[in-house]
């Protein structure tokens, strides 16, 4: 299976999780040319905008919890990402007159994909340092 295929699961996956625990949708690849956000939610008044990072392992449910926790496909997200990152925020909160009052974060998803078993596991870091 490719890396963008890899990828669109791990976005579906990662929808199916906000939802789940009482995120609302607002958007998913908001695109500039100069970057993307692969998920744009809110929950709580807060809006949130996340970055997905999808890894694929076999048989990730005999991993342990620890073995996962050193697994960081976060780590990918490297400062010029950031940079990118801010910036397309920055546009979306322009483009959509979002209130300066308005509170916002950026989150970061892991997904551990599991091709073999149909398995996943998600790990959701909250409110990421920019």
């Amino acid at each position: 299976m490719n890396h963008n295929k890899i990828g669109e699961i791990g976005e579906e996956l990662a929808c199916l999780y906000l939802i789940k625990h009482g995120f609302k949708i607002l958007s998913k690849n908001y695109y500039k040319k100069w970057g993307e956000i692969d998920i744009i939610t809110r929950k709580n008044d807060v809006l949130r905008f996340i970055e997905v990072k999808t890894v694929s392992r076999e048989n990730i449910m005999n991993v342990s919890r620890e073995t996962l926790e050193q697994d960081r496909p976060e780590e990918n997200i490297h400062e010029q990402k950031l940079k990118r990152l801010y910036r397309t925020i920055q546009s979306y909160i322009g483009e959509n007159k979002v209130s300066p009052e308005t509170d916002w974060q950026f989150d970061v998803i892991a997904v551990f994909l599991d091709l073999n078993n149909y398995n996943a596991r998600i790990r959701f870091m909250e409110n990421v340092v920019m």
